[in-house]
């Protein structure tokens, strides 16, 4: 019995998250909760992965639209084995029915392949059970004299002795789809919140002499699930641990690890240095012996060798060649191509533009929609006029200019090669190639003239 179909639970609002969220839409290290058990899932190749939905079900549904996954309502919130129930209909009899939460998102591929192990016969049920030192809010497992499990009770129907017990239901179980199916339907709704609970399909099978067998994960904190927003805090500083330990010992110097966040994918060269207060999001590529600054954000960015991301920069959707140097304090914006040996300097911004080799934006410049040739030096204060209100317009950058500071160039316009460009000029129309270009207001001297003075 191999073949496994994985029903993932996320049909739950989560009243303790004190959200308009539906709990599985909140994020561990960027992704969903839910998204994290579906990437888990994938990993043991299911035969399909059943989401069931509830409170916030297209929201849920639009947020996920990416995922390869079936979707099943569960119109009336009764209970987990209720939600069951809806996917059911879709299970062939001969898989084992695998069973996830939606608010458990540090659970691991391993752990769904060995809990599948277990499941030797279509006679056989096993669950994810682990000990901890405060249990309270979990269902408990209940084991007799010969140390065989016999039950599982839910807090707040267990007695003052049960709750003394420290092994706890994950949740997590894998049963033979016919097997499921029959004891399901044998459920009923006597406990204290007149629900469905899939936990009563234990004590069913122990009076059908069937056998349950356990697993443990390797750690058992990939099993702790999220209630509230203390929770969902302490576990994303955990997936965050790890992240950057993986990443330091993959290479990188991080100089203070509790003060790096990752929120994707991340490949980095040898030698790489990341200061303090970083967040990288999204799928992030450093080469080698890149620095990355303090106080930076990544996002979607490749950059390439012996480049340097100085302090405070916001950068965006771009790719970075080598020995490049952006900041402090610079915001570069998808859509952009810098080529080697580039400069972005002190609070510039750039936008869908590509910057050939050895050209420098160095001090408080905007940059949008424009082709920026090699050599290029762009002085203090110049500004692309790249949008007329309705459209956005290009300004195209030969080899070898130089823009004197404070320049205005409305686009569309082409700064030809050589050209250099006097500062305090509103570039309107092409230049030549190797010319000066002076447009500025003819300065005067107004003698006797009187400022005006306050009454």
């Amino acid at each position: 019995m191999t073949r496994s179909y994985v029903v993932i639970l996320a049909a739950g609002q989560g009243k303790r998250m004190k959200s308009d969220l539906p709990k599985v839409l909140h994020r561990v290290g960027g992704r969903t909760l839910l998204e994290h058990v579906v990437r888990a899932a994938e990993g043991v190749e299911p035969y399909e992965i059943a989401v069931v939905h509830g409170h916030g079900g297209e929201l849920v549904m639009a947020e996920h639209s990416h995922l390869a996954v079936t979707w099943v309502e569960q119109a009336e919130l009764l209970g987990t084995g209720h939600a069951v129930m809806q996917a059911l209909p879709n299970v062939p009899d001969d898989c084992v029915v695998v069973i996830l939460n939606g608010d458990v998102p540090l659970i691991q591929s391993d752990t769904i392949a060995a809990l599948v192990d277990e499941v030797t016969t279509a006679q056989t049920l096993a669950l994810v059970t682990v000990k901890i030192d405060e249990p309270t809010g979990y269902g408990r497992i209940l084991r007799n004299d010969a140390d065989s499990v016999v039950g599982i009770v839910e807090e707040r129907d267990a007695s003052d002795a049960q709750r003394q017990v420290r092994e706890i239901n994950t949740g997590i179980m894998a049963i033979p789809a016919a097997a499921l199916r029959r004891w399901l339907a044998n459920v009923k709704p006597d406990n204290a919140q007149g629900e469905y609970y899939l936990t009563d399909v234990i004590k069913l099978a122990v009076q059908d002499s069937q056998s349950i067998r356990t697993t443990q994960a390797a750690n058992a904190e990939d099993l702790l699930g999220i209630n509230d927003r203390v929770q969902l805090a302490a576990l994303e500083r955990r997936y965050q641990r790890a992240l950057v330990r993986n990443l330091m010992l993959a290479g990188t110097t991080v100089l203070d690890p509790s003060r790096l966040d990752i929120r994707g994918q991340v490949t980095a060269g040898r030698d790489v240095l990341v200061d303090v207060n970083v967040v990288l999001e999204g799928t992030v590529s450093l080469g080698n012996r890149v620095r990355i600054g303090p106080n930076s954000v990544l996002r979607n960015v490749v950059v390439g060798d012996n480049s340097e991301i100085l302090e405070n920069c916001v950068i965006d959707g771009v790719k970075i060649g080598a020995a490049c140097r952006i900041g402090p304090f610079s915001r570069v914006r998808p859509e952009t191509e810098l080529s080697d040996q580039v400069h972005v300097g002190n609070f510039v911004e750039v936008k869908k533009s590509f910057i050939q080799q050895g050209s420098k934006v160095n001090h408080l410049s905007y940059v949008g929609d424009s082709e920026i040739g090699r050599n290029v030096n762009v002085g203090a204060g110049t500004i692309t006029c790249n949008y007329d209100g309705a459209n956005k317009h290009k300004t195209t950058i030969g080899d070898d200019v130089f823009i004197g500071s404070g320049t205005q160039l409305v686009a569309p316009v082409v700064i030809a090669d050589g050209t250099t460009v006097a500062a305090g000029s509103t570039i309107t129309k092409d230049t030549n190639p190797g010319t000066l270009a002076v447009a500025r207001a003819r300065q005067q001297s107004i003698k006797d003239w009187q400022r005006p003075q306050k009454k």
